[in-house]
């Protein structure tokens, strides 16, 4: 009997992983069709989480999306909130990642099923960083496990080794070395999320295990191009002691067509609205500002980041979100009127109304067709949160970053960004620093109208090209670094 595979991918709880992880399961599939027939792809998540993410894949797919039973009341988390994103507060965020973990029984029965059904199945797993209790459970069955991070390679190596080691705490100075980088590579204290300079009990054992156990993974993937981060791979490399780690990134779409639907979810604009609006702005005129699916700011910053933005007479499509504090609203539950009388709490006197008329500026509620807007001429910088996903949509449509981490490794990000590619300027760090409305007006003159702007600019089309050349398929068979090292992670598991 011929010999059938499965190549098994399974992402943390959070929105900002499992679109990349769908993105990897297509670009598998696209990329081993004719060559390996036999090969099927098999995504798992819990049920919420795999519904949403039936709609975004084409109906030719042959991509199964698999869905482990799971009940968030019974880790005190709301009925159907089974992804960080729609958490709604802060507080559920550990449970998230608690209840992960209860994951392991039914996705152990899954393996045991498979191989139990066909004897004759070769099984790969390529799991998440933070669900590497998935580890164990390959070795014990002979399965190969790659671990993947979603994030960049120096954010990742960063990230990794403060969990490891918890530097900060070995020091009273405001920098600090990180264990595994250059000794002229130094952090801020104000450049680490708040987790991570607290790094309280469950945080560290529900990280620091994952971390550790990822490292003994018989490979590592990661969502990035080599000729762009040379540094971050290197360090990585040296924090993980990982041999063979492959650059598959970007894994975003490239292309120019006008309409993607990678978020699945319902935008807070008509898209043509949008697009219309942005086609009566002159060329890399306009600021868009979006900070994620996870992260927003205090109402103090959305109020400075308001009036800064009118003073300066740049055009802007600002994505709004519910700020710290405020009642989390899911979109689709209450209606447009609604949604204006909600932004109006939290904005300048006058602001909506001044901003519609002058047409300065377009608000667009929770979620606006970020690609679409990127990949616009008349759009000249992203000020973003420098969640990886972002910058990688940045980047591979040339645009410039202005910079104001929040969370996570957003912080490396946008340290990377701003002193090795030179594609960023940063406006603020977390939500703790105060913002002042005469610095956002000063940053975004500088990077749409000064100088300083155009280098950047100059320096995102760079990137660009070298994100397009890493996913080039040459006429003459010559392949991009990311393509080639998707052939040599085929060619890993045809091997085991």
């Amino acid at each position: 009997m011929a010999t059938s595979r499965n190549i098994i991918l399974f992402p943390y709880l959070a929105q900002g992983h499992l679109i990349p992880f769908l993105d990897l399961a297509r670009l598998l599939e696209q990329h081993t069709h004719h060559q390996f027939p036999s090969i099927s792809i098999t995504l798992l998540s819990t049920p919420v989480n795999i519904q949403n993410l039936h709609p975004l894949l084409p109906s030719t797919s042959k991509i199964h999306l698999h869905s482990l039973p799971f009940d968030p009341t019974a880790h005190g988390l709301p009925p159907h909130v089974e992804n960080t994103d729609s958490c709604p507060s802060p507080s559920h965020l550990a449970k998230v990642s608690v209840a992960s973990r209860s994951l392991q029984p039914q996705f152990e029965e899954f393996i045991t099923d498979q191989l139990r059904t066909d004897p004759n199945l070769k099984l790969y797993l390529i799991t998440d960083v933070f669900v590497c209790w998935t580890v164990p459970i390959a070795k014990k069955l002979s399965i190969p496990h790659v671990v993947f991070t979603t994030c960049g390679a120096l954010g990742t190596a960063a990230y990794m080794s403060l969990w490891l080691h918890l530097p900060h705490r070995q020091t009273d100075e405001e920098y600090f070395p990180v264990p595994g980088f250059p000794d002229s590579f130094r952090l801020h204290r104000s450049q680490m999320s708040y987790a991570n300079r607290i790094a309280d009990e469950t945080a560290y054992k529900f990280l620091n295990g994952q971390i550790r156990l990822s490292l003994q993974s018989d490979l590592m993937i990661c969502n990035t191009v080599k000729e762009i981060e040379p540094l971050g791979l290197k360090v990585l490399h040296n924090v993980t002691g990982i041999s063979m780690i492959y650059t598959i990134g970007p894994l975003v779409p490239l292309g120019e067509e006008k309409s993607y639907q990678r978020a699945g979810k319902k935008l807070g604009i008509n898209r043509e609205a949008c697009l219309q609006w942005l086609d009566m702005q002159a060329k890399h005129s306009v600021i868009y500002i979006c900070f994620g699916s996870q992260n927003t700011i205090t109402v103090g910053h959305m109020l400075a980041l308001a009036e800064g933005l009118e003073s300066s007479r740049i055009p802007f499509v600002w994505v709004i979100r519910p700020p710290i504090g405020a009642e989390k609203y899911e979109a689709g539950e209450i209606d447009e009127f609604d949604e204006k009388q909600q932004m109006q709490k939290w904005l300048p006197q006058g602001f909506i109304e001044r901003m519609t008329g002058t047409k300065q500026g377009l608000l667009v509620w929770r979620w606006a067709p970020q690609l679409e807007i990127l990949t616009h001429k008349s759009t000249g910088a992203f000020l973003s949160h420098c969640g990886w996903n972002s910058v990688l949509e940045s980047l591979s449509r040339g645009v410039p970053l202005i910079g104001w981490p929040l969370g996570a490794e957003q912080f490396f990000n946008a340290k990377m960004l701003e002193e090795e590619l030179g594609v960023l300027v940063e406006i603020n760090r977390g939500i703790e620093c105060e913002l002042e409305s005469r610095e956002v007006e000063r940053v975004v003159k500088e990077v749409i109208n000064g100088e300083k702007g155009k280098e950047m600019r100059s320096k995102a089309s760079v990137c660009k090209e070298i994100i397009k050349n890493a996913m080039a398929n040459g006429d003459s068979g010559e392949k991009g670094s990311s393509l080639r090292s998707l052939h040599d992670l085929v060619d890993f598991f045809m091997k085991h």
